[in-house]
């Protein structure tokens, strides 16, 4: 491979940035209905649906509907709902648990089904209002279960000599109120944006390198096409888990919140 095969090559291509992200489809400016409000509506549609369509028949050996949704509740509600929050208070926060794995679940892998393939999480608007409805959730069933005072108290282990007690006290609540959802945020928002952009860059390249470039920039665009595929599959599990980790999470603050020393 030549360098001026690839000099011309490179001077015609241009890498994908977060322009990406924002496609706008009516109207324009912070008003306008875009590409991922559109994809999170279809989501949820698509979730009611199946909902509905799983739990229409119910019997005792289930259709496919009724197994996948039986599937995925029954891991919510068991392995994350129960063993984090324990079997006395879990119960009431399951459809809120659900509700957070199977929207993040779809429409992160929304992210790489045809003709789709937009990662709404990778836009930090929709992790921020989950995580807005998550934050007020567990400071209120916290502080109603222990009353204010009591609820920002208990951030202090028992035990601790005194002259710590206020400066363990400021870092807990800091936190409870800020580092903990915006962690939460930009997590699921990090590994959605970059994934979806790393994918963009390895597919779109190797277009360009069969379309534009030269001999030796096709021979060089075989392997990049298959580290796209391979990419994929890779992506494929991170959407999941992103899902799992984030609903994950959730009860962990939720369960911290009920504590009696969190």
């Amino acid at each position: 491979m030549s360098l001026p095969l690839l000099a011309a090559a490179e001077s015609a291509y241009e890498a994908p940035d977060q322009s990406i992200f924002w496609q706008p489809l009516i109207g324009s400016g912070p008003f306008a209905i875009t590409r991922p409000a559109i994809v999170f509506a279809l989501s949820a549609v698509l979730i009611t649906w199946l909902l509905l369509a799983g739990t229409k028949r119910l019997s005792v050996v289930p259709g496919k509907k009724q197994m996948v949704v039986e599937a995925a509740y029954g891991f919510v509600r068991n392995s994350i709902g129960r063993d984090i929050i324990g079997s006395k208070e879990f119960l009431k926060f399951v459809p809120l648990l659900f509700t957070f794995f199977s929207i993040i679940l779809v429409n992160n892998l929304f992210g790489v089904i045809p003709p789709i393939q937009y990662p709404t999480m990778g836009r930090i608007a929709f992790p921020l209002a989950l995580t807005i409805f998550l934050y007020l959730t567990y400071h209120f069933v916290g502080i109603r279960k222990k009353g204010f005072a009591a609820y920002f108290a208990g951030v202090v282990p028992h035990g601790l000599p005194k002259p710590i007690v206020p400066l363990v006290f400021l870092l807990e609540v800091l936190s409870i109120v800020v580092i903990q959802p915006v962690t939460i945020t930009l997590r699921l928002f990090g590994n959605m944006f970059a994934g979806h952009l790393i994918l963009v860059l390895f597919i779109t390249g190797a277009e360009h390198m069969f379309l534009e470039g030269g001999l030796g920039l096709k021979l060089v665009g075989i392997p990049t096409i298959a580290m796209a595929f391979a990419l994929t599959l890779f992506e494929l599990f991170v959407e999941f888990l992103q899902a799992y980790v984030y609903t994950m999470l959730a009860a962990t603050f939720i369960a911290s919140a009920l504590a009696d020393d969190h």
